[in-house]
């Protein structure tokens, strides 16, 4: 018989990426205010909360932001906040407040609140039949400075089987179906819903049915629930896309009912088949999913072991992050009347943790397609003969950008107790933080390099002209000057006070030295006239900043934009 799960608890993690570029031209009265992309995601989000933009939002109400307020001991914030560096808190927690301004932070954090008085749901079924319902207990968006977003949609479940619960996981983190095969072959659900429930009745606000599923340019067909919740935001023009696959990324917490066990459940291979069903985010079913060896090898990285021996596991894979335990009880001397300790650390650090290292994962995802596309306009360029200025302001502004996401946003650490550090570095290392890093940093650099030896060759081909023009005007100089030294006798009679017999020799002369002057002179104005787009930028005074078009964005998006 499967065991029962006392408690799920899960958050399903969507990564988005805004085309920053695109949104700002879609809406320009509302960042002609704003000299920063961050000042005017506010106005933005509260524009759209206007109207019949979404069910959700009539039914609900919008994004609201909400900063850390209260900073005294028994606060959120205060007890979020003591665990991670003084820098960390700087940068990665939205404050307003006790010193603080909400403008400080880079990155906004909003949520819809959910009263007391209504219930949402969350709903799923598939071809055969298979369905769950589970209320939503937590809607929650986090924007940042760079266009990066990650959409957080809680749920919690009583007392259900662990079949369930891991339908629930499997079913709930889809997106989109990646081929019409998993529809009919049920490995995805067919309907996917929010559904109301006010007063006792509950009713379908937003519903997705997967009967229509085609490319949006090059982003696939995302799902209405996500796009009722990111109402905001066009997805049909392009202004944003999800930074993974159709899977959303699932950070879960679960407790196995001792009862529903044997007694020795915490030290058995079925916990750890089961674990691993969690960890794999797999359907119920016997023994491992996967061959028995390759998926004991792969937790033995995966899987932190500190607190094994209490029957308490934690696991990250590059989708899913599992914290399990077997029942509620005191841990040590923290007393489970203040609060199951082992779940006041997955709401609270562990997730503020795991939302750090998938900001990494999706931002580093985000740099290899800017710098993939970056490059692609200086190859065109390259294939013209010359960089426009535009793409090697892209360039730098993608290399500026990097500096700032390595030196501001990258810690290695987050805090110092051994513990989170240790679940950090596994959540990057399963994330492949720094090989990827690593590896764009050497890409950008060699962008970098590459526009260096471009600006050298120019510099080269400058330094040559302007010597062959300096060649040619001082020819000129040294013969007019020869011709106006005050030479006299003969040379005079020749030259500046001809009589009858020297009058061809002085009309030569003046023949030559004005063909040598025109010579010059229009030898200078060629090279200034073929190389103008150089020396356009020395004279022209400082242009005023452009507006940079949208890197992503496809024509047909461009179009309806327009």
């Amino acid at each position: 018989m499967p065991p029962r799960i006392l408690h799920l608890h899960t958050y399903f993690f969507f990564p988005f990426s805004i085309d920053r570029q695109a949104v700002m031209a879609d809406h320009a009265a509302v960042w002609g205010k704003h000299n920063r992309w961050i000042d005017g995601l506010d106005e933005w989000i509260a524009a759209h909360a206007k109207g019949d933009a979404s069910p959700l939002v009539r039914e609900l109400g919008p994004w609201r932001r909400s900063p850390y307020t209260r900073f005294d001991m028994e606060s959120p914030a205060y007890q979020d906040m003591v665990f991670f560096h003084p820098i960390v808190r700087r940068v990665f927690f939205d404050t307003a407040g006790a010193g603080t301004e909400a403008k400080d932070a880079l990155l906004r954090c909003y949520r819809i609140p959910l009263d007391s008085g209504t219930r949402l749901w969350f709903e799923a079924e598939d071809r055969k039949q298979r369905a769950a319902e589970v209320p939503v207990t937590d809607l929650r968006l986090f924007l940042f400075a760079n266009g990066i977003g990650i959409l957080s949609i809680g749920i919690e479940a009583f007392d259900l089987p662990a079949p369930e619960a891991l339908w629930i996981n499997e079913n709930l983190r889809k997106v989109y179906p990646s081929s019409g095969r998993q529809i009919r072959e049920a490995r995805i659900p067919c309907r996917m819903a929010f559904a109301l429930e006010r007063d006792g009745a509950r009713r379908t606000i937003v519903e997705e049915r997967f009967d229509q599923c085609d490319m949006i340019g090059f982003q696939p067909p995302l799902a209405a629930t996500i796009r009722a919740l990111l109402y905001f935001a066009d997805y049909e023009r392009e202004e944003y896309e999800p930074v993974l696959d159709e899977r959303m990324v699932v950070y879960t917490y679960f407790t196995l009912d001792p009862t529903s066990v044997e007694a020795d459940f915490a030290n058995s291979e079925a916990y750890q088949q089961l674990l691993s069903r969690f960890l794999y985010v797999d359907r119920w079913g016997e023994g491992y999913r996967y061959e028995t060896d390759f998926v004991r090898e792969q937790m033995r990285r995966q899987i932190y072991r500190r607190w094994a021996h209490q029957g308490t596991y934690y696991g990250f894979t590059s989708y899913s992050s599992v914290t399990a335990t077997i029942g509620t009880h005191d841990c040590d001397e923290h007393l489970l009347r203040e609060g199951f300790l082992i779940h006041r650390m997955f709401n609270t650090r562990y997730y503020l943790m795991a939302l750090v290292a998938l900001f990494y994962r999706a931002t580093l995802l985000e740099f290899s397609e800017r710098t993939a596309l970056v490059s692609k306009q200086l190859y065109l360029d390259h294939e013209d003969g010359r960089f426009t200025k535009e793409n090697i302001r892209l360039a730098s502004d993608l290399r500026a950008e990097f500096l700032h996401f390595a030196n501001y946003w990258h810690f290695d650490e987050l805090a110092n107790k051994d513990e989170e550090l240790e679940h950090f570095q596994l959540m990057c290392r399963q994330y492949r933080t720094q090989p990827m890093k690593r590896e764009i940093e050497e890409e950008i650099e060699k962008l970098n390099a590459s526009l260096h030896n471009y600006y050298q060759f120019r510099n080269t081909e400058a330094v040559n002209r302007l010597a062959m023009l300096s060649l040619m005007l001082g020819f000129g100089a040294v013969v007019t000057g020869f011709f106006g030294m005050n030479f006299g006798h003969e040379f005079a009679r020749w030259f500046f006070e001809p009589d009858p017999g020297s009058l061809p020799i002085h009309y030569a002369a003046l023949a030559v030295v004005v063909l040598l002057v025109i010579g010059a002179l229009s030898f200078g104005f060629y090279v200034v006239w073929r190389n103008w787009s150089d020396y356009r930028e020395i004279f022209a005074q400082a242009e005023p900043p452009r507006e940079v078009a949208s890197l992503k964005r496809t024509t047909a998006s461009r179009s309806r934009a327009e």
